[in-house]
């Protein structure tokens, strides 16, 4: 309604209207969370209270069958039986108390004391065993009622007490500090339900598995999942998503309650980009509204650890036939720069590959801690140890090759035509992936941007057929030159000697020039990937644009075109509209 409003009225009145519908709409986000959070305890109390009932039923139907008699405290009274060794005559029956599982003064019936020892199962109690051979039966069906009953009464409490804080406060504003409160109604919710659902989900299953167990959910059952653990659903691979996006576009509001207001940097910083992405949501459907080729934004990742995750999509990923999901690589962040520049690019390389195959989407990934610059410059970057280190990639590698299966996975098409796509310290990332048992999963194509290597020396060793290994390279972009570890040592710059020292003793060190620091150049003719054309860039320092600014271009259609154009053919499917650029 408020777009079909804002696109036919342009009258005071209408946009009156379209602010009361915004509002009107957020309060219903709101109510769906709270709503979705009661029937979540709701559901989990009585899924926790049913096995509870079931002993109890069960110990009555044992008493009755025993002609026991069970009265309305839970004791149960039982008839005579055996023989007085004296007298020879029957021992008479009696009555027992159940014991609830706790030991202290005066727990001989139901209801436990506040404070006490715990009960130790087989236990003797002080005193002479019974000659009645039903007493010790009538004694262990009354513990069984008693410790169910306290079980029942401790989860009956765990749960009213998560009821109790859902509450919110009157009026029709839903702002920061209505959600604030719906993360710790959220959190309440999650504390007394964890036994009910997070045994339930699973995180240790392959995302074929996870969509397998999403598919044969109620309706129900799914909301209940998505009200409670939007961030865990959110970010499960496997899971569709349309799905996904729905549950981090919810974590969205929770995060950004939870951030504002903190005064860390880090915090801060995961505040701007988290602000920036919801910005680019509102700007996605409005753009939709008016221009058709829009391709639709879903978050399929969304979390403030580490260095931030945020998994952006431009089209749908599970029906589109053609699906990239690019790795940005040094110094990324999830702050309001990743935001504006890393999904910009996602989004350029969909509308770009849209355009020769509508079937096609585009994904960043930033699912891993790359490493941070800081005050990292040209001079020294080869002496930051996290910087020139592969750990990061290597570490963050099963993560993304679980992102890859799952997309295989929730793909509507039998065989997607899958892009790994990563640009500077990101290709080592996806180098990484390729040599992890399998591979990159359903991988079809690889596309290596700015790449300081990617620690293999040949694109045969990256998994996939030849002629399917893509490397774009701009003269001027420095990363893409890095000396090797040899050429480091013989030209001194690990001890502080500069660059440019390193690349005239490189040449010594390392005749033809075709290794670099993470091992052979992707560009170089040795390496035997397919060079595709990028424009040359600025050139470092010289031009007044920065050290690296050319490491910055690949992607964007307006400062380099031909590198965008390229990766969307690539991306779409259509490698003969690649243009080709000659081997270093």
């Amino acid at each position: 309604m408020d777009g079909a409003l804002s696109k036919t009225q342009e009258s005071e009145s209408a946009k009156a209207a379209a602010r009361r519908f915004k509002r009107l709409s957020a309060n219903y986000d709101y109510i769906k969370t709270e709503c979705g959070l009661i029937r979540t305890a709701v559901s989990g109390l009585s899924a926790e209270l049913a096995p509870y009932q079931r002993t109890v039923k069960d110990a009555l139907a044992e008493a009755e069958a025993l002609s026991y008699t069970v009265h309305k405290d839970g004791s149960v009274s039982y008839p005579a039986g055996g023989k007085n060794q004296l007298t020879g005559e029957p021992v008479p029956g009696g009555t027992v108390a159940g014991n609830s599982g706790l030991l202290g003064p005066g727990n001989d019936g139901l209801h436990s004391p506040a404070k006490g020892d715990l009960y130790q199962p087989g236990a003797q109690k002080p005193g002479l065993i019974n000659p009645n051979p039903h007493h010790a039966k009538a004694q262990e069906i009354a513990d069984r009622i008693a410790r169910a009953l306290r079980q029942a009464h401790e989860t009956d409490e765990r749960y009213r007490s998560a009821l109790s804080k859902l509450k919110a406060a009157p009026g029709l504003t839903v702002d920061r500090k209505t959600w604030a409160d719906a993360a710790a109604d959220v959190q309440a919710v999650r504390d007394a339900t964890y036994e009910y659902l997070k045994r339930e989900i699973p995180l240790d299953k392959s995302p074929a598995d996870r969509k397998q167990w999403w598919d044969h959910l109620s309706d129900a059952q799914r909301e209940e999942y998505l009200a409670s653990y939007p961030d865990v659903i959110g970010n499960l691979d496997g899971i569709p998503a349309v799905v996904r996006d729905e549950a981090n576009r919810e974590n969205l509001q929770l995060l950004i309650a939870k951030l504002e207001g903190q005064d860390r940097e880090q915090a801060k910083a995961r505040l701007g980009g988290l602000k920036e992405i919801q910005h680019q949501l509102e700007v996605n459907a409005a753009n939709r509204l008016t221009d058709p080729k829009e391709p639709p934004m879903y978050i399929l990742g969304l979390a403030d650890e580490g260095t931030g995750r945020a998994v952006v999509a431009f089209g749908n990923p599970d029906s589109s036939k053609n699906v990239s999901a690019y790795v940005p690589g040094l110094g990324t962040a999830l702050d309001d720069e990743f935001a504006r520049n890393d999904v910009k690019r996602a989004r350029d390389t969909a509308i770009g590959a849209r355009d020769k195959d509508p079937s096609s989407a585009s994904i960043v990934w930033l699912g891993y801690d790359p490493p941070q610059l800081g005050g990292v410059d040209a001079s020294t970057l080869l002496s930051n140890s996290e910087v020139m280190s592969a750990e990061r990639a290597e570490k963050g590698a099963p993560a993304y090759n679980s992102f890859m299966s799952g997309l295989a996975a929730t793909n509507s098409h039998g065989d997607p035509h899958l892009t790994a796509i990563g640009h500077s310290y990101g290709s080592r990332l996806v180098g990484a992936a390729t040599q992890e048992p399998g591979g990159i999963p359903d991988a079809d194509d690889i596309v290596l941007l700015g790449s300081p290597g990617v620690g293999v020396d040949k694109a045969e060793h990256l998994g996939v057929p030849k002629g399917h290994v893509f490397v774009g390279a701009a003269d001027n972009d420095p990363v893409t030159q890095l000396p090797s570890k040899q050429e480091a040592v013989a030209g001194g710059v690990l001890s502080g000697a500069g660059p440019l020292v390193s690349y005239v003793g490189g040449d010594i060190a390392d005749q033809g020039d075709d290794d670099i620091w993470f091992g052979k150049d992707p560009a170089s003719e040795a390496f035997g990937a397919h060079r595709i054309k990028v424009d040359d860039g600025p050139r470092p320092l010289i031009d007044g644009q920065g050290p690296t600014p050319a490491h910055s271009n690949y992607f964007n259609p307006e400062v380099d075109p031909e590198s965008a154009a390229n990766v969307a053919a690539i991306v779409a499917g259509h490698p003969e509209l690649v243009t080709s650029e000659k081997h270093r």
